[in-house]
């Protein structure tokens, strides 16, 4: 289903997540359960793809933003306004 929605095939969506860029959630059997959160990161991964950066540097990217997220985050929670929302 992820596949269809993303159109990355099965095999690299795999890859993707040997390389810690995607942890899908598991049923009792094994099956991979790719929440609306995964689908979109998977898109992300494409347009980084696309622009040429390589999975190592996909997987920096992506923790920075994780990064970047939750110091706004600490931002607001202090009562200040993070610059990206300004």
């Amino acid at each position: 289903m992820a596949s269809d929605l993303t159109g990355v095939d099965a095999q690299m969506l795999r890859v993707y997540e040997r390389r810690g860029l995607l942890t899908p959630e598991r049923t009792e059997g094994g099956t991979r359960r790719y929440s609306e959160r995964d689908i979109d990161r998977i898109g992300r991964i494409v347009m980084y793809l696309d622009a040429g950066l390589n999975l190592a540097g996909i997987a920096r990217v992506l923790t920075l933003e994780l990064e970047s997220d939750q110091l706004r985050d600490q931002v607001r929670e202090l009562g200040g306004v993070p610059r990206h929302d300004r």
